[in-house]
Parts: structure tokens; sequence; C-alpha cells
């Protein structure tokens, strides 16, 4: 996990385009939304890698939403009860149900429909702030953080300390 975020900020301080970062923190936010342990977010998983974006924004923001978890469950599962009582749905969830595989994805699960709702309401405006958010912090955030006595010290330590070593080249801008 240490790697992944030290590829993240490598990818802030680089040139990974700035959609592909916001994409991946939208995508990561998706899957941090839905509960894990069904069908469903697996195959959400799977047709995320379809798509052309920065896995590792995606695993952080996946972890940082998945341990907000329990501030997340009471109003996910409030707009899953929600989405799962609309009248007009009621004949769509009961055909889905009778499937042979759907069942298995526990779209009848108040978390999971609540999580689907949530992600899909909030992926667009994810991706669009953090595609606000990485310029702002490659301008002006990043050269200030660079700069910091704290951020100087720890890179002095980094030949001594492989984590501190990752995190110090991300945090230069250098590579592995």
């Amino acid at each position: 996990m240490i790697k992944i975020i030290a590829q993240c900020i490598l990818a802030l301080n680089g040139n990974v385009k700035k959609s592909q970062m916001a994409a991946g923190f939208a995508w990561g936010l998706l899957l941090g939304l839905v509960p894990a342990g069904n069908c469903f977010w697996v195959v959400l998983l799977v047709i995320s890698f379809f798509f052309h974006h920065h896995h590792g924004s995606k695993l952080v923001a996946m972890a940082v939403v998945k341990l907000m978890g329990p501030l997340t469950a009471m109003p996910l599962d409030a707009l899953g009860w929600f989405v799962l009582h609309i009248e007009a749905l009621q004949p769509l969830f009961t055909a889905m149900y009778n499937m042979p595989f759907v069942p298995f994805t526990r779209f009848y699960n108040t978390l999971v429909a609540g999580g689907l709702a949530g992600g899909l309401v909030l992926w667009l405006p994810a991706f669009f702030l953090m595609l606000a958010l990485v310029p702002l912090y490659r301008h002006s955030l990043g050269p200030k953080i660079r700069n910091l006595k704290l951020v100087k010290i720890v890179a002095g330590a980094a030949a001594r300390i492989p984590f501190v070593s990752a995190v110090s080249r991300a945090l230069s801008g250098g590579g592995d």
C-alpha cells in the first residue's frame, strides 16, 4: 500500500494527465462506496480496468472511502432503501431477482443499492473536483510542500530507510 501511495504522489508531481488522475479517483470513490464481498463489486472492478485511468489513485481513493465506511453506512443505507422502494422500479427489481445470476450481485441489499446510487451520482462531481484540484496541487501546493523543512529532513534520511526513500523520491518528483 505504501508503494501505491508513493506512486500516486509521483503521478501528482509527474506528467500523468490530470484527467487520468481524476478518473482514477472517481472510480475509487464508486468502488469504495459499493460494499465489497459480492459479485457486483467484482464486476465493477473488472469493468474499471477497461477504462484508461490511474489505477494507483483508484486504489488510494477506494481505501480512503472504505476507511470512512462507518460514517457513510447510514446515509448509503437510507439512499438504498429509497432506491429499492421506488414504485416504478419494482417490476424491474422483481425481474432481476428472478434471473439466474443477478441475485448473486446482491442488488437488493440497501447498502449495495445505496452505494451504487451514491457512487454514480458522485462520480462526475468527484471527477471534475479532482480535475480542478490536480493542477492546483501541481502549481501551488506541491512546490510549497517540497520546500518544507520537514520534507527536507525526511529527504536527508532517505538513504537509510527504504520507505522514506520511496516517499522522498515521490515528493521530489523523481522516479524509481
